[in-house]
């Protein structure tokens, strides 16, 4: 069943360490066929050189296991929830990447100091809250999903222009229109956490890029106006 999409969850599965995102085995990769409400996921627990494209789970949208020798990832209620909620996702990648994970660890959004960041986030990479005793002790993995859900909606933020979240003590999601996407901008979002990071030891009293910078930036590469890059490549 889905071998094609098991296929390509495999291959950007094994994209997490080759990008030292992961270590050991924290970290998964999804990415959902919306004709049939399945989504593929990496298996809870196995090692990434273990890993074969038959190894992906087959879930539904209600997180019953469909197809697969394993367990799926923990995190797969998290999942989701996130395309329940959001029909753009078309996939979703969860890591404990160590810099984007310090800002989430501290409580922090990241802040949009240049132009690297600008050019793929729209505004912060948001710090949502710690979920409390009662979320914890409950669905735990289904709240995260939620509280991310609830954060955006209340604060109407845009899954396409933010495609990224920290929650605060755990670590970092971001998504795409697939899970090679997802992937690109987990590592975008890696990047530019070192990067925030080591420009407010450098300057303290950092103050965000300007806003006419950030626009700039953001929509030459997204939007009706968007003219960075070559047309079909």
């Amino acid at each position: 069943m889905l071998e094609e999409l098991k296929k390509r969850v495999y291959e950007a599965n094994i994209l997490l360490p080759k990008y030292q995102l992961v270590t050991f085995t924290w970290g998964n990769v999804s990415e959902i066929d919306r004709e049939s409400g399945l989504f593929a996921i990496k298996p809870s627990g196995v090692d990434y050189d273990r890993l074969t494209p038959d190894d992906m789970v087959i879930v539904d949208l209600d997180g019953n296991k469909v197809e697969g020798k394993y367990n799926p990832s923990s995190d797969t209620p998290t999942h989701v929830e996130l395309y329940k909620a959001f029909k753009e996702l078309g996939g979703i990648v969860h890591t404990h990447s160590s810099y984007a994970t310090s800002w989430a660890q501290a409580g922090r959004s990241i802040p949009c100091y240049g132009t690297t960041h600008a050019d793929y986030i729209y505004g912060e990479v948001p710090c949502v809250r710690c979920l409390n005793k009662e979320e914890i002790d409950g669905a735990y993995e289904k709240n995260t999903g939620l509280l991310i859900v609830d954060d955006f909606r209340a604060n109407k933020r845009d899954v396409s222009a933010v495609p990224a979240v920290l929650c605060k003590n755990h670590g970092v999601f971001t998504w795409g229109k697939d899970g090679h996407e997802a992937v690109h901008n987990a590592v975008v979002v890696e990047e530019v956490a070192k990067m925030a990071f080591r420009t407010e030891l450098i300057n303290p009293q950092v103050a965000p890029a300007p806003q006419e910078l950030q626009d700039k930036h953001y929509f030459r590469k997204h939007g009706a106006n968007a003219y960075y890059g070559q047309i079909g490549i």
